[in-house]
């Protein structure tokens, strides 16, 4: 286990191992998944987007994989898809972040109602 994956993830990187969960996306096609999956409170910028996905490629946690589409007419898309150990990452964060929100509930219980 990388030291990546002990430690918490950015909204962005989550999101991004989130919508590769689904299978290889090209990056237009994840730029527009994270919007939609977020209900847009993410909107990531190409530059932003492919600094996160090469960051997370060096952490092993996606990969470069085969295109499943027809190719497309332009520059060749390059296709991302979720690494065994990034769906490890992914399904931990999720916990982490289950536990995050389990926690504020029950801090938060006793003060509803309340001005």
């Amino acid at each position: 286990m990388t030291a990546h994956n002990q430690a918490s993830m950015s909204l962005l990187e989550y999101h991004v191992l989130l919508a590769l969960a689904n299978g290889p996306l090209y990056g237009y096609a994840l730029k527009d998944a994270i919007a939609a999956e977020s209900v847009g409170t993410l909107t990531p910028r190409a530059g932003s987007l492919y600094r996160v996905v090469a960051r997370l490629m060096t952490s092993g946690l996606i990969t470069e994989a085969d295109a499943v589409s027809s190719p497309h007419p332009g520059l060749a898309r390059r296709y991302y898809g979720l690494t065994a150990e990034g769906r490890r990452a992914l399904a931990a964060e999720a916990r982490r972040l289950k536990g995050a929100a389990a926690l504020a509930e029950e801090r938060l219980g006793p003060a509803r109602g309340r001005p």
